[in-house]
């Protein structure tokens, strides 16, 4: 089980704000594959693993709760999510795999009890297929190329106890995700945020990224959203593109003061992301974690009927399970960019009241892809 030429992560060492950092539900997941394929392949009951993280450079040590033969040809074992000091609704849940050999020579995945199934488009997973996202996938796969000597075909069925039930604490039911919870992570390390410090963290980075007096625009960025865009569009240094995660409302205020303080204005204010988070300010929304704050469909779909679009597509967009399905919906739509670009002007001049330093405020909005949709 040795993860030649990786690096061990070790989850006993704090994250830098002093709190303990977990595994996620994919990083689970893949434990309990490659243990199921231990005992499945080699007869060899494992109480640990090592799983091959998804930046292909460090490997994670993994216990495993349990593993047993179900029949001839299948294996399941189990494996507690644990989610370090930064718990969600999943931390402490039994995430299990069962494995079986398959006759179709490649990787298949399957939703087992308490794994949901997505029902609609604008997810990271088509209709039809089990949520289990790109990243634990690609894990998985990995997990399997190293047991098997060969290309077999396997079918990897994930599951959760209790799955359904913790998934009604989540957003799943209004995503169109049925049935469980989704196996997640684009690491495989959960990292643990306290929020104080999180929101400290951004105050510092937006008064680096503001300097001196010779500096005359910066961009935020909810998400990596944007990065691209601010990098090669605008031309911006790295430390003048800072991401704030939720804490729009925070960032803005800490730009003010900044400014005030250095009793001068900045030239331009870029606003930098996807429209799920970034139009939920045109309903008042300043923090817009998705705890704190519904979804930004009925904004999309309001602006919409204004602008004129037919009855009928408007309610497809106030019914859509996310914008994402909504920018999706509108991709091909006369006037589909109009009505984005009128979007990020209304967002600007809301936020524009808000940093009476800055000259002028620009937002630019993304897909999930990073495909313009408003202005260019």
């Amino acid at each position: 089980m040795d993860q030649t030429g990786l690096r061990e992560f070790d989850l006993n060492v704090l994250a830098p704000n002093g709190l303990r950092r977990g595994r996620t539900t994919g990083s689970c997941a893949t434990a309990a594959v490659k243990a199921a394929l231990y005992l499945l392949l080699h007869g060899e009951h494992c109480t640990q693993v090592q799983i091959t993280l998804a930046d292909d450079v460090h490997y994670l040590t993994v216990p495993v709760q349990d593993c047993r033969r179900l029949n001839e040809q299948t294996v399941r074992a189990e494996v507690l999510k644990d989610g370090g000091d930064d718990p969600d609704n999943t931390h402490g849940a039994t995430i299990f795999a069962e494995v079986r050999k398959n006759d179709a020579g490649q990787i298949r995945f399957f939703a087992g009890d308490g794994v949901g199934t997505a029902t609609q488009p604008g997810l990271r997973v088509a209709a039809g297929e089990p949520a289990i996202n790109p990243t634990p996938r690609k894990m998985m796969r990995q997990a399997v190329a190293e047991v098997s000597a060969n290309d077999q075909g396997f079918d990897l069925t994930i599951g959760c106890i209790n799955g359904e039930t913790i998934a009604k604490k989540t957003f799943n039911p209004k995503l169109g995700i049925i049935g469980g919870i989704s196996i997640l992570g684009t690491s495989g390390i959960v990292e643990p945020l306290s929020l104080a410090s999180w929101i400290a963290s951004i105050e510092v980075y937006i008064r680096v990224a503001l300097g001196s007096n010779d500096v005359n625009r910066i961009a935020l960025l909810p998400g990596k959203i944007g990065r691209v865009y601010a990098r090669e569009a605008l031309g911006l240094p790295e430390q003048r593109a800072v991401q704030i995660a939720n804490f729009l409302g925070d960032a803005l205020d800490f730009v003010q003061q900044a400014l005030t303080e250095q009793q001068r204005e900045l030239d331009v204010l870029w606003l930098l992301g996807h429209p799920g988070k970034l139009a939920k300010v045109l309903d008042g929304v300043w923090d817009t974690h998705s705890g704190k704050s519904g979804m930004a469909m009925g904004v999309v779909a309001r602006i919409a009927a204004e602008r004129g679009f037919n009855s009928l597509l408007v309610q497809e967009l106030e019914q859509a399970n996310t914008v994402e399905a909504a920018t999706e919906r509108l991709k091909n739509e006369p006037g589909a960019q109009a009505l984005w670009t009128d979007i990020e002007r209304r967002i600007a001049a809301l936020v524009h009241l808000r940093v009476p330093a800055v000259k002028r405020v620009e937002v630019r909005l993304f897909n999930l892809q990073g495909d313009s949709l408003g202005e260019i």
